[in-house]
């Protein structure tokens, strides 16, 4: 299950040949490798001292939250879960929330666990509703960027009220000294009414965009291209892979998709963080170690 898909599930349940001087940040000898936590979202909050340990572990010094069936910040406040990642050699840069409950689609089935029962995690908290406690909880524990992960736009009155929403939104980060960007999935570059969500999200806001780069391509659009056509605006990545139909996500380096073509547009795009996720994968530590192992040869 892709995480648009569990979003729209689980919020109508709980709520209704690369350079490196060509890079615009400091490697520091190495790439800072960065993780999306929704990739351990089915054990995580199981063991969350252990999984987080593992993780650093394999070599991650960033990471990117999520959601968590324990609410808040995986069982903690803000300043807590900073102090956490510190104490492991991690440090916090960016934190998932969605920009609005999405209605349960007909005939949807909602989340099940391994053993095929459903996932209950409390309320989730959405920008439409809780904007300016996100922002400050964000602010709080020191996160570079607050992203919007998915937010409705089945219609143009959708993506309307989505936009308004993400340049409020935009305009409390830029105030309490964060970033604000809108990660993509696939959904965004499909005509709705004759319009696409992306560009209109593009053109109509100043956010920055968290570009989801498989979800992109299965979208039909080429990463680098969006960068030339927008420079500098998508300082965040996320990495995964997609088999040859675009159907099933796999470990970076397993798939189809061209990466050192598009780090080597790393500068173009602005890029200053990059996380590693597999939506719902069935070995979530096998996935991150193979993407990892992956990614340090070829960045090396």
């Amino acid at each position: 299950m892709q995480r648009r898909q569990f979003l729209k599930t689980t919020s109508a349940a709980t709520v209704g040949g690369l350079l490196l001087n060509n890079l615009p940040f400091d490697w520091n000898a190495k790439p800072a490798f960065g993780l999306q936590l929704f990739t351990f979202f089915n054990s995580i909050d199981e063991d969350v001292n252990g999984t987080l340990k593992k993780i650093a572990g394999v070599g991650f010094t960033e990471i990117e939250s999520a959601f968590s069936k324990k609410g808040g910040y995986y069982g903690l406040k803000p300043k807590e879960f900073a102090a956490l990642l510190k104490d492991m050699g991690m440090s916090w840069k960016s934190h998932h929330t969605i920009g609005a409950p999405f209605k349960l689609p007909p005939g949807a089935k909602l989340p099940t666990d391994a053993d095929g029962k459903p996932i209950v995690i409390p309320p989730m908290r959405n920008l439409r509703d809780n904007m300016q406690e996100l922002v400050d909880e964000a602010a709080e524990g020191g996160v570079k960027y607050l992203v919007c992960a998915s937010t409705p736009i089945t219609t143009l009155d959708d993506i309307k009220t989505s936009i308004a929403v993400l340049n409020k939104t935009d305009e409390a980060c830029k105030k309490a000294g964060i970033g604000f960007a809108y990660h993509n999935h696939d959904a965004e570059f499909r005509a709705v009414e004759g319009q696409i969500p992306y560009e209109m999200m593009l053109s109509q806001t100043t956010m920055k965009m968290e570009l989801d780069l498989a979800w992109a391509t299965k979208g039909g659009k080429d990463p680098v291209a969006l960068f030339k056509q927008h420079p500098g605006r998508f300082p965040l990545w996320h990495v995964k892979d997609l088999d040859k139909e675009m159907n099933n996500i796999l470990p970076v380096g397993e798939g189809t998709i061209d990466y050192k073509r598009i780090f080597a547009a790393a500068k173009t795009a602005g890029m200053k963080h990059f996380f590693i996720e597999h939506d719902m994968p069935k070995d979530a530590m096998a996935s991150i170690t193979s993407s990892h192992a992956y990614l340090s040869k070829m960045l090396k």
